[in-house]
């Protein structure tokens, strides 16, 4: 018992003690994890170089979907497009990004971006040379480029995300003169719309021209782009004129048809894809929030555009036509471009309804002014690109995170005319603008090359042939008045049928 008494008084006794060493120990792990720790210019630099690298990666790869919308378009141009046409229509959709490559390179960059007038850029014109200390941003930008000192991004990675919208502008021209443009000609006119029309066009917007000080907005490029491809599109229609065949007399209209849907609808397919780069890829920074707000936004509007021209076509044509429905989707992408980070996930809903049903009119209406138009890239593109801008400035919501401190409210939220006015100023300084532009370039490419249609004799035999010496379909032959000897659909129109042996249908 006395054993066990002295045992927990000993107890007691060092209890204190351990406590009294180890406390030292702990105040000091304590102490050191408390204080704070230093924040050093290295530290920072560091952060803003993963920033910059972040941003560029985000850039370059909504760059490269872009770039990989070429393939859409070659798809849906020559599946709306006659099979005796599809090498000349493929071969356009190939070369015309390689010229607008070189085209926007040698001058359209510095023209679109580079420091000047309200008009035109004059500093750091060709080559895309001029002084530039990219990624700097802001009051820290040291550069004759100041339009895009707002993205901390490098300078060509700024080059190569605008390079890419410049060739989408190019290939929508090119759907619209299908079937009868000589190839030479298509390739001199991409020349002048990449290197002098579209940048010109463009500067008044994105390079801080004058409808940029007048407080126009165009996020991604319902205008910049696809107005301005709609408009030079149709300068060159006008010049053109009609396939043969495709309007008799007095009001007489004769459709001709595409020869591949399937090809058609992958397109569209790869063009929605690629929208996911062509807006949410504007920001031209990896900001989460926004770029989910703008995925959003576009993918609404196409799905509406969709479903509201089907319904249309159903209504109005008696059918649910799946060429116009194809064209509605790519109609509500084009309307959403300019106000996508500017406009509530609601508001894109009413925009892309309203562009699905405008497609269909616009279709109609254009054939009624016997505008030929092989693909609907009138009706698409500068309908609804006209539709889109406007758009913008009756549906601008300033609570909008990416729209926040740039937009003033549409005149659906109240702001009057205060955004839609801009916008209106907008839509028709580019249509007088860039269509005088395009005429003009249309007459000295025709100057230049000696005419720029095609015989009737090579546009009847079809331009595979007669341009390029191939064709898409070598097991298949172009008959004059009709596969059995009857008359063809629309007159002269030839007929491709099958030759030699062909694998059986089952």
């Amino acid at each position: 018992m006395k054993k066990l008494r002295a045992l927990l008084l000993l107890a007691a006794l060092a209890a204190p003690a351990a406590l009294l060493l180890h406390a030292p120990v702990a105040r000091a792990d304590e102490a050191a994890a408390a204080a704070p720790v230093a924040f050093t210019q290295g530290m920072a630099d560091a952060i803003a170089a993963q920033k910059v690298g972040l941003d560029t990666i985000w850039v370059m790869i909504a760059a490269f979907l872009v770039f990989f919308m070429n393939l859409g378009f070659a798809l849906v141009e020559s599946g709306f497009c006659r099979a005796k046409n599809t090498v000349n229509i493929l071969f356009k959709n190939f070369v015309v990004f390689a010229i607008s490559s070189l085209a926007f390179l040698v001058i359209g960059y510095g023209l679109m971006f580079g420091d000047g007038n309200p008009l035109f850029g004059t500093s750091g014109l060709l080559f895309a040379s001029g002084a530039d200390n990219s990624p700097a941003v802001g009051d820290a930008y040291q550069g004759v480029y100041h339009a895009l000192n707002w993205t901390g991004v490098p300078l060509w990675a700024k080059f190569f995300f605008q390079l890419v919208f410049a060739g989408t502008a190019a290939t929508i021209v090119s759907g619209a003169v299908a079937e009868r443009i000589k190839f030479k000609s298509f390739i001199v006119f991409t020349l002048f719309l990449v290197g002098v029309v579209y940048p010109v066009g463009g500067h008044l917007i994105w390079g801080g021209g004058w409808l940029a000080s007048k407080g126009f907005l165009d996020f991604a490029g319902s205008t910049v782009v696809h107005s301005i491809g709609g408009w030079a599109a149709l300068a060159g229609i006008l010049v053109l004129g009609p396939r043969l065949g495709k309007y008799g007399p007095g009001k007489q209209i004769n459709v001709i048809p595409g020869h591949n849907m399937t090809s058609a609808a992958i397109g569209v397919f790869v063009l929605w894809f690629g929208w996911f780069g062509f807006n949410p890829g504007s920001t031209m920074a990896a900001d989460g929030a926004s770029i989910a707000h703008i995925a959003t936004t576009t993918n609404v509007a196409a799905a509406a555009g969709t479903v509201s021209s089907m319904l249309a076509a159903w209504i109005f044509l008696k059918k649910p036509d799946f060429g116009i429905t194809l064209n509605g989707c790519l109609a509500g992408l084009v309307a959403i471009t300019a106000g996508c980070a500017f406009v509530s996930v609601l508001s894109s809903l009413v925009i892309g309804l309203v562009a699905g049903v405008l497609v269909v009119a616009a279709v109609v209406f254009f054939d009624k002014i016997r505008v030929d138009d092989p693909v609907g890239a009138t009706a698409v593109h500068l309908a609804n690109g006209v539709f889109g801008t406007i758009a913008l400035g009756l549906f601008a919501d300033p609570t909008v995170a990416p729209c926040a401190a740039v937009a003033k409210p549409g005149l659906f939220l109240g702001g009057g005319m205060a955004q839609l006015g801009p916008q209106l100023l907008g839509v028709g300084v580019v249509a007088v603008a860039v269509f005088t532009l395009s005429l003009a370039a249309w007459y000295v490419t025709k100057l230049v090359t000696g005419g720029i249609r095609v015989t009737a004799e090579e546009e009847l035999e079809g331009l595979d042939v007669g341009e390029h010496g191939n064709s898409a379909y070598p097991e298949f032959q172009i008959r004059s008045g009709g596969a059995f000897g009857g008359t063809a659909a629309h007159g002269a129109e030839p007929v491709a049928v099958a030759v030699g042996k062909t694998t059986p249908a089952y």
